[in-house]
């Protein structure tokens, strides 16, 4: 594939991927006129994604938050509502990213503190560490930040209650210990694999 075949390529995609972000704007405007909430909607590309944000025009607005719900729930279910209405008007399936006032960005800050912790008793302990149970969002956010402080990451279990186990570089896959409880040092074995990326 030529230099030129190649950007053509590129452009068209994220040209498909911002038609994607416009029908999910459009889709989640109707929402918000029958919800009467207010809200600016911003479109963007991110990662061979579209993102989309519903933003509160005031600052100080907490009515946006019935929409992500305990634990970011709602905002998941209307997630996967977004992309159904992307996937029926294009035709193409989306793996269309949506937050809400910020949860997500606030989120992924605060998974980075929780996976830093883990990451640091499992370096000083060589033990095994599985943490509570989090969504497919939230654990791939710990997946790319054990995995940046070198060590090794795998999710276990079953929806909803699907959660990540942390290890040492050296540890060998082994059944994980109930989450926030602590394993047995782990014996050393090969240097296993990196963590498979979590569901979407």
């Amino acid at each position: 594939m030529t230099e030129s075949t190649s950007a053509a390529a590129a452009a068209s995609a994220i040209k498909r991927l911002e038609e994607q972000g416009e029908v999910a704007a459009d889709y989640l405007e109707e929402l918000l006129d029958i919800a009467d909430l207010g809200g600016d909607i911003d479109i963007d590309v991110e990662h061979g994604r579209a993102v989309v944000a519903i933003v509160s025009d005031d600052p100080l607005e907490r009515d946006l938050e019935r929409l992500v719900g305990p634990g970011g729930d709602i905002l998941e279910a209307l997630q996967e509502l977004t992309r159904i209405a992307v996937q029926t008007k294009t035709g193409e399936r989306s793996r269309l990213l949506l937050d809400i006032s910020g949860y997500r960005a606030n989120r992924r800050e605060e998974l980075r503190a929780v996976a830093a912790e883990a990451v640091e008793e499992v370096k000083a302990k060589g033990v095994k560490l599985a943490l509570e149970p989090m969504n497919a969002f939230e654990r791939k956010m710990v997946h790319d930040a054990v995995a940046e402080a070198g060590l090794v990451s795998r999710s276990s279990g079953a929806e909803p209650t699907r959660y990540v186990v942390i290890q040492p570089a050296s540890a060998e896959p082994a059944e994980p210990a109930e989450p926030a409880e602590r394993a047995e040092p782990a014996e050393p074995a090969e240097p296993s694999a990196a963590a498979e990326p979590a569901a979407e």
